[in-house]
C-alpha cells in the first residue's frame, strides 16, 4: 500500500482528524448545506469510488483493517491516511461507525445544466425531491440503468450530503448533476437541445410509461416529483407529455425512487 501519509494515531485530538469530527452535531457537520462544503464517504465501497472520481480527497480516517481492504484502490494516493482505534474512530465522529472507514473530499465546481445536457441520451429531472435516502437511491438507479446525468430543481435535498451519498453507494460521485437557476422555464434548454420531457404521474389523461420509446425514440428528460405531492401543476404543464406507471386497481403511486428506476429501465437500460 502506497499512500503519501499513512499515520497511526490514538491521538482524539490531532488536528489533522477534524474534518471527521462530530458527525453527529448538525451545526458542525462539514457537509451540511452552508457548511464547509466537504463531502463524506463510508464504507470500503463507497470510500474506493470516491478515490476513482473526480473528487479531490483530502483525508481518509478508518481501522487498519479497511485500509488493507483498499490497498489497491489507496495506490499512489495524495492523501493523508489516519489509522486508529475503531473506539477512537467512535470518539472522533460522534458515534462508532461499523464500515470502519471514512474519506473526505472538496467538490469540485458543479457543472452547468447545460455541461450536463451536452452529449446526454436520457436525464432525470427532479422537482422538491427532499429527502436524503430517495435522492441516494434515485442516483444509484440513474447509474445502474443508463441515465447520463440528473437535474435538479427547487426544492431538491443536496446531493452530496452524507447520507445520499452512502444511500447511493458512492454513485453519486459518478453521475453528473446540476440544479436550475430558473424553474421550469428551465427545461427549454432541453426542448432546444432536442428533449422530450416527459412527467411521471398518476393523472388519469397520461399516457402508459410502456411503450413510451416508441413515442419517443430519441433524447428523452424523465421529471418526477417528491414522494406525496408529486410533481407541481407548473411542472406538469411545462412538460411535453404526461406519462404514467399502470398499477392494479387501488395502489396509485410508488416510492419515488422505485417509480424512477421502473421508468429508467423503460426508457434507458432496455431503449
Amino acid at each position: 500500500m502506497r499512500v503519501a501519509e499513512l499515520i497511526f494515531t490514538e491521538d482524539r485530538a490531532n488536528p489533522g482528524l477534524d474534518d471527521f469530527r462530530d458527525l453527529s452535531t448538525a451545526d458542525r457537520r462539514p457537509d451540511r448545506p452552508g457548511g464547509r462544503g466537504l463531502v463524506i464517504a463510508e464504507g470500503t465501497v463507497v470510500v474506493g469510488r470516491m478515490l476513482a472520481s473526480p473528487y479531490p480527497v483530502r483525508a481518509l480516517l478508518g481501522v487498519e483493517r479497511r485500509f488493507r481492504e483498499l490497498a489497491d484502490e489507496l495506490d499512489g494516493v495524495d492523501a493523508p491516511a489516519y489509522v486508529t482505534s475503531a473506539e477512537t474512530m467512535a470518539e472522533v465522529v460522534g458515534f462508532h461507525l461499523n464500515r470502519g472507514v471514512l474519506a473526505v473530499a472538496d467538490r469540485p465546481a458543479p457543472p452547468t445544466v447545460a455541461e450536463v445536457v451536452a452529449g446526454a441520451r436520457v436525464l432525470a429531472v427532479l422537482e422538491g425531491v427532499g429527502d436524503h435516502e430517495n435522492l441516494g437511491a434515485l442516483f444509484r438507479n440513474a447509474a445502474a440503468l443508463g441515465v447520463d446525468g440528473v437535474l435538479l430543481a427547487p426544492g431538491c435535498s443536496d446531493p452530496l450530503y452524507r447520507r445520499s451519498v452512502r444511500v447511493s453507494m458512492g454513485h453519486v460521485l459518478r453521475v453528473p448533476f446540476a440544479t436550475f437557476d430558473d424553474w421550469p422555464g428551465g427545461l427549454d434548454l432541453l426542448r432546444v437541445n432536442g428533449f422530450r420531457v416527459a412527467a411521471l404521474t398518476p393523472r388519469a389523461d397520461s399516457v402508459p410509461l410502456r411503450g413510451l420509446r416508441a413515442q419517443v425514440p430519441g433524447r428523452i428528460a424523465l421529471l418526477l416529483g417528491a414522494e406525496g405531492p408529486g410533481l407541481s401543476a407548473e411542472a406538469i404543464a411545462a412538460a411535453d407529455l404526461a406519462v404514467r406507471i399502470e398499477m392494479v386497481p387501488g395502489v396509485d403511486s410508488l416510492n419515488v425512487a422505485t417509480a424512477a428506476a421502473v421508468a429508467f429501465h423503460e426508457v434507458a437500460a432496455t431503449g
